[in-house]
């Protein structure tokens, strides 16, 4: 019988022990002030939600609110960039905000990220323009970057390798429940306040999570190194000017201008020799930001990988399916969110419901499985009827939410169990780096898919916003145009899901060729 069909094939059950002894030689948790197990971590986990709160909220919210933001400070030509330089923010920062973590320690880095992200809140509030607005959401930004990454690694640090699912539960229902309840603040206090009022609602629940991280966090006593730690600056630089470019490249790439145009090639080929720099200096630097470690070790590259590959399957049902239902199926904009927002009831239901299977059958399996069912579930979409009914991609959606729900978790909580407290925000970063990164591609890719497809079957050029005004006004249409449209639109989507597929199919080969059979969980060792 292999390692990975035993009862404990990942040796967890030793390593959750190991976490909760007693004896000096056991883990260090980060623990609650004056109470010790599940009521002292109670308020800080309550931190933490709130702080996923604000960062998934953020995008969701402001979506709706965007034809209000126009109508007063004006720029719709530029208006995308409120998302996109957010995202770039995020994004960048991750792998900066994942090395201060494991030097420096969770707490300050947590805080000083609400502190930015309140910050940011703040001023684009005060926005006076929509450059100003734009500003101040990178801003926003990069105190979402310290938020994502931290907030998932002190998740880790608080509770043994058993007990994580629980945590990591809690905080996809965050996601899935700003998922179904942002579009719903946004637009009604666009409607009813102003809009204004979506970025002053960040700064009550900010505060509760800064006073209870300040109040309760205690992080574990480690022996001081004899030098002070040295910060690699120019390696932080270089990374945030590396993707600051790439990313540029990927969001505006066919939008702003077309792909193979001087901008698109001057931003990839700025990026391709940033690439390099960054090799360079991380190379020479004492404290790299990216260490070399983290490509090196098997498990961690095999799920940056796949997960990196997640960002890209992510792309059809959040960015695709919403223009389908309104397109092909004629829902409205709300109804038309529910379809998507099923997928995100499903997925923390099984992710928090993966440990009985990875105890089981070990980390790897467990994910195989998930990404396996995932692509099947993903070559079902284009199978549907024309038009068809409502329930049919919900169904397909709720399936897969609870096959992703088996794929993303187990290897999040096996990749952090692989690696000690030291290493453990840098490893996080780089896992959701590679996830964001996933996204932005997936994005640029998929985008040009559709539009190639959309322009095949309506012989022009086109994309999904054009698409969508001419659908949104039938008057301008005659019945035959509409049909042809909504069939256009209904063989684009399709083969976006295909790709989404193949994108699974990518992760798939990822875990069985590349990733190790058993994960090397550890024990977690002192810090002193």
């Amino acid at each position: 019988m292999s390692a990975e069909c035993s009862d404990d094939p990942e040796g967890i059950r030793a390593a959750g022990s190991a976490g909760r002894a007693a004896a000096p030689g056991a883990a260090p948790r980060l623990t609650g002030a004056g109470a010790d197990g599940a009521r002292g971590r109670g308020p800080v986990v309550a931190a933490l939600m709130l702080g996923m709160a604000l960062a998934a909220l953020d995008g969701t919210i402001v979506s709706t609110a965007v034809p209000q933001i126009v109508g007063d400070l004006g720029g719709f030509s530029v208006f995308s960039w409120l998302f996109s330089g957010y995202l770039l923010a995020v994004t960048v920062t991750l792998p900066v905000y994942g090395k201060l973590s494991d030097t420096f320690g969770r707490k300050p880095v947590l805080l000083a990220g609400i502190v930015l992200f309140l910050l940011g809140s703040l001023l684009c509030a005060g926005a006076w323009n929509m450059a100003a607005l734009i500003a101040f959401r990178v801003v926003q930004g990069l105190g979402g970057g310290a938020l994502q990454g931290t907030v998932q690694t002190i998740a880790a640090d608080l509770y043994p390798l058993k007990e994580r699912p629980r945590i990591q539960a809690r905080l996809s229902t965050v996601w899935a429940v700003s998922a179904v309840a942002g579009p719903a603040i946004g637009g009604l206090l666009a409607s009813y306040a102003h809009w204004r009022w979506i970025f002053l609602i960040n700064l009550p629940v900010g505060a509760v999570a800064l006073w209870l991280i300040a109040r309760h966090l205690r992080e574990p006593s480690r022996t001081r190194p004899a030098a002070r730690p040295r910060v690699d600056w120019p390696g932080a630089l270089a990374i945030f000017a590396t993707g600051t470019l790439l990313l540029t490249a990927l969001v505006q790439g066919g939008i702003a201008w077309p792909w193979l145009s001087s901008p698109s090639l001057a931003l990839f080929g700025g990026s391709a020799v940033l690439l390099a720099v960054v090799v360079v200096v991380e190379r020479r630097a004492a404290e790299p930001i990216i260490p070399g470690w983290v490509w090196r070790r098997r498990t961690i590259a095999a799920v940056n990988l796949a997960l990196g590959a997640l960002g890209l399957v992510m792309v059809a049902p959040t960015v695709f399916l919403p223009t389908y239902a309104q397109s092909v199926l004629g829902l409205g904009p709300i109804t038309a969110g529910f379809v998507l927002s099923v997928m995100t009831l499903s997925w923390p239901v099984s992710a928090a419901l993966s440990n009985h299977v990875y105890n089981r059958i070990g980390f790897r399996l467990t994910a195989i499985t998930g990404i396996s069912l995932s692509a099947l579930i993903l070559l079902a979409f284009p199978l549907l009827p024309f038009p068809g009914e409502p329930w049919q991609p919900a169904l397909i959606m709720l399936l897969l939410g609870a096959a992703l729900g088996l794929f993303q978790l187990p290897l999040i909580v096996g990749v952090q169990s692989t690696v000690g407290w030291s290493e453990r925000g840098t490893t996080t970063a780089s896992v959701l780096f590679c996830r964001q990164v996933g996204q932005s591609i997936g994005a640029a890719l998929f985008g040009a898919v559709a539009n190639g497809v959309l322009a095949s079957r309506l012989g022009s050029s086109g994309d999904l916003d054009s698409v969508a005004h001419a659908l949104a006004d039938p008057s301008s249409l005659t019945a035959g145009a509409a049909e042809q449209l909504r069939r256009a639109v209904d063989a684009a989507v399709d083969y976006v899901y295909m790709g989404a597929a193949a994108a699974a199919g990518v992760a798939l080969l990822v875990l069985v060729f590349v990733a190790p059979r058993r994960f090397p969980v550890i024990a977690d060792k002192p810090e002193d």
